[in-house]
């Protein structure tokens, strides 16, 4: 008998590379649905959360769907999160540029903050240093994967481990180490763009699509 596909809603709330992810998704055996229905966005099996461009901008455009309350909802309730570039910045408490600081989600500790290197953005292909035991980079922990950003979070400060839990952080360096992705439970991010990340990028969305099932 075969599997159901998983259900996968595509937040859009004016902020990502929609049609992209939308493929990606697609391509490695989800059915997708772009939007911010919030009843869709609450029953889909996994949200993606994809983001480019400014923090603020995109914090913005979350609260005009009301994207805290349903990310927040689907968390408490169980339910997987994937997010993507600014959708893992927005994750953290707070990102600043040009001396603003903008209040994120909160999800976990840490500072989005421009990256001290002497060539911005960070731009193409890099490697990853992923933690043992990782279920998002089984396999492809020494592939590369794709990259274009000038923020990130350079320093990771856990308040403490959430109860059941243990967040696993992955590394990449441009100049300086940044966090590249982390694995929490049901809520999982990447810095980089795994639906612009070849083979690579769609063996690591599989793997978030078996964490649906």
């Amino acid at each position: 008998m075969s599997r159901t596909r998983p259900r996968v809603v595509v937040l859009d709330y004016g902020s990502g590379n929609l049609r992209s992810a939308r493929r990606a998704l697609e391509r490695v055996g989800a059915e997708v649905e772009v939007g911010s229905d919030p009843a869709a966005v609450l029953a889909a099996d996994g949200l993606v959360v994809p983001g480019v461009g400014a923090y603020a901008a995109a914090m913005a455009g979350l609260r005009a769907v009301d994207g805290p309350r349903l990310v927040t909802q689907r968390l408490a309730a169980g339910r997987p999160v994937l997010g993507i570039c600014v959708g893992l910045q927005v994750m953290f408490d707070r990102g600043v540029e040009h001396g603003t600081q903008t209040p994120g989600l909160g999800r976990w500790p840490g500072v989005v903050e421009r990256l001290d290197a002497p060539v911005l953005p960070h731009m193409g292909w890099n490697t990853v240093s992923a933690p043992a035991g990782s279920p998002l980079f089984a396999g492809v922990a020494g592939e590369r994967f794709y990259f274009v950003h000038s923020y990130a979070v350079r320093r990771w400060s856990p308040r403490g481990p959430a109860p059941g839990t243990k967040a696993l952080v992955t590394w990449s360096e441009h100049s300086e180490p940044f966090v590249a992705a982390v694995e929490d439970g049901v809520l999982m991010a990447t810095q980089f763009h795994p639906e612009k990340s070849g083979d690579a990028g769609a063996v690591l969305l599989a793997h978030w699509l078996e964490t649906l099932r």
